[in-house]
């Protein structure tokens, strides 16, 4: 069972060998197929830029696989094909061919991220294009080592600095150098990345333009009648407007109505009337949220893990909450309660654990991946998950 092996393999590492996964994907690559990739790179906006493309692509005739991660809920969240997740049984038929091309000392040596990145591709072999969110990283992540016909750069920012470094020119640097050809650059808030993006360029002999290079006023209309009917936030619009631009660089013709259903869960995702999840978990991430929902406050059901900058989180929304409500989550790398609990009292922001959602009381959950899924589950058999 894929689950089951999964399992087995730790999610997490403390250190990462790098030269694994370009070893074993040259020594099998001939047995794998060759769609045009699109590689998403960046902090933040990875999978809402890459399911508004992966749905128009989609939409337009196109054969297309979204490839994203972490899931909320399920695994088969990650292996999005044709407008719906993988089932059970094609990740099963995609697990057991994948058995048979990779030696017994690869598999067990490859990576839960990594085994599960081959493992899409050979979902994908029917698929005219994939569009392939990177992981943690760029240069060195798991996606990196296939050919790509594009790389779309989202905002980036602090996170992670445990692997990608502590400045916005080490991070930035790490991320960029998994463009291989020819890529296009959405808004930076950090704009020393416009600098290192073209630095670059210059050294590797590479094409890298900004999404405005390729928006013109019909565009910008487009965008106006999408958002509107998904009802997009200003940040989700620059996400939008990266995807358009893919669009234009492979020169497809595209209308508004090629968005429809093209909202990704967890992203500011009303759930009912009074709840909103994100799964965002850095300061750039609350900044966007604290933008779009300025007008109310919240209380705010959260967590964090050891290495983010939660301090810089809780003071970026504190204008827009409340009180917070701590959920538990089951992960390893949670920070302590009593850590958390010592910052919420620097910030003087009011606290209490999370029991239950009070009717009439507007609520954001927000800190991860794991805050959203510990609070879906337990609340799923209420109907929960039937958001709008």
């Amino acid at each position: 069972m894929l689950q089951d092996f999964l399992n087995a393999k730790p999610l997490y590492y403390d250190e990462i060998d790098y030269t694994r996964m370009p070893r074993i994907y040259e020594s099998i690559k001939s047995y794998l197929p060759t769609p045009k990739i699109i590689h998403l790179v960046g902090t933040n906006g990875k999978g809402t830029t890459g399911r508004f493309l992966a749905t128009a692509l989609h939409s337009l005739g196109f054969n297309t696989g979204h490839y994203t991660s972490p899931h909320i809920v399920e695994f088969n969240e990650r292996v999005w094909i044709n407008g719906k997740d993988a089932d059970n049984e094609t990740l099963e038929v995609a697990h057991i061919e994948l058995q048979t091309i990779l030696s017994q000392d690869d598999s067990d040596a490859l990576s839960y991220f990594e085994y599960t990145t081959l493992l899409s591709l050979l979902i994908y072999k029917g698929c005219d294009y994939v569009v392939m969110e990177a992981g943690l990283g760029g240069e060195y992540d798991a996606t990196a080592v296939f050919e790509k016909v594009l790389t779309l750069v989202t905002p980036i920012a602090y996170d992670h600095e445990a692997f990608l470094g502590n400045t916005i020119e080490s991070i930035a640097t790490t991320k960029l150098n998994a463009i291989q050809k020819f890529a296009i650059l959405g808004t930076q808030k950090e704009t020393e990345v416009y600098d290192i993006a073209k630095a670059m360029a210059q050294k590797n002999s590479i094409n890298i333009q900004r999404v405005s290079h390729f928006l013109d006023r019909d565009d910008e209309q487009k965008m106006i009648k999408i958002a509107k009917k998904l009802k997009l936030e200003s940040y989700l619009v620059q996400n939008l407007s990266l995807s358009i631009s893919a669009l234009k660089f492979l020169n497809i013709e595209y209308s508004d109505n090629n968005f429809t259903d093209a909202r990704l869960f967890g992203r500011l995702t009303s759930i009912n009337d009074n709840i909103i999840v994100d799964v965002g978990h850095n300061p750039l991430a609350a900044e966007a949220i604290r933008e779009a929902l300025r007008h109310e406050k919240y209380v705010l059901v959260y967590n964090s893990y050891k290495d983010k900058d939660y301090k810089k989180i809780l003071e970026i929304l504190k204008p827009i909450v409340n009180s917070v409500e701590i959920i538990a989550i089951n992960d390893k790398r949670a920070e302590t309660e009593d850590r958390l609990k010592r910052t919420l009292n620097d910030l003087e922001i009011k606290y209490s654990t999370f029991k239950s959602i009070t009717p009439n009381i507007k609520y954001l959950v927000f800190g991860s991946f794991s805050v959203v899924e510990a609070f879906i589950k337990r609340h799923n058999k209420s109907g929960i998950l039937e958001y709008e």
